[in-house]
């Protein structure tokens, strides 16, 4: 048997996890003294009302002893183990795994894919690699190496609705943060091919920054037989109403499949930010 593993930065609610056969560790979300279990012990509802009351919550990644337990316990069974993590330019996440890994007596069971991405862009990755289990003609290593082809496919854009959160994690200086607010700058941003949340446009207001992000949006060739994530943070709104003009654009996306982007990300992007994961058809 091949088991799926990844961390609560793929945004997998405990129901999603639970249908697809997909073991999470999660990673850690620390406001002062209390600290959560990702996607276990904290809800959106709590960690978006500490966020907005000022609180700036920290995030980190797994043990690696986390990690052991379940790969041990993968390895007693007899089951191989496709381990996909949170881009190891974000988080330290696949350091753990890996520490992890060469732990264990016998790890050549264990495959550790960085999915040079995070929230759904990670989901994408993680999904692909359920499919490719299901079908059952591939061995554990065999999908590793499928999953690092596929993921050089996967995009990710996102309109931020306030600069504030990426000063408050010192992204960028205060004072820009200050400016922007002023002008009402909303940046966009993406996740760069070597795995880092790089800046891919701005728009001045919401309207330009929405037509900004679908441009951006529209230099991709996106194949339609893979899934579409709208994503957003904390409310919707803003999500909705860019996901209404991408469809008359001819982008087939729609609310039902949209993505809440959870503590471990959301973070350091903050509220009512909105955009799009999706993959990019083969040339």
């Amino acid at each position: 048997m091949i088991r799926i593993v990844t961390d609560s930065a793929a945004d997998f609610t405990l129901a999603q996890l639970k249908a697809l056969g997909i073991t999470c560790c999660p990673i850690q979300i620390t406001f002062g003294e209390d600290s959560y279990a990702d996607g276990i012990e904290l809800t959106q509802e709590t960690f978006w009302s500490r966020i907005m009351s000022g609180e700036n919550p920290k995030t980190s990644q797994p043990s690696p002893e986390a990690f052991l337990s379940i790969f041990e316990e993968a390895a007693g069974m007899g089951d191989e183990v496709v381990c996909i993590l949170v881009s190891s330019a974000l988080s330290g996440t696949l350091q753990s795994a890996t520490i992890a890994r060469s732990m264990m007596d016998d790890g050549s069971s264990v495959h550790i894919v960085d999915s040079v991405s995070a929230a759904c862009g990670e989901q994408l990755l993680v999904r692909h690699a359920c499919r490719l289990r299901d079908e059952g003609a591939l061995s554990a290593g065999e999908i590793a190496g499928e999953l690092v082809s596929y993921r050089s496919r996967i995009r990710i854009y996102a309109a931020l609705d306030t600069l504030e959160y990426l000063a408050r994690g010192g992204r960028i200086p205060k004072a820009a943060s200050g400016l922007g607010s002023l002008v009402k700058l909303k940046p966009i941003v993406t996740v760069t091919p070597d795995g880092l949340v790089g800046m891919a446009g701005k728009g001045l207001g919401a309207h330009r920054a929405s037509q900004a992000l679908i441009s951006l949006i529209a230099a991709h060739t996106i194949d339609p037989d893979e899934p579409i994530y709208p994503l957003y943070t904390y409310d919707t709104e803003n999500c909705s109403a860019f996901v209404r003009k991408l469809q008359q654009t001819g982008v087939a996306c729609d609310m039902d499949n949209a993505c809440a982007i959870g503590p471990t990300i959301a973070t350091h992007i903050g509220p009512n930010a909105y955009g799009l994961a999706f993959v990019e058809k083969k040339l």
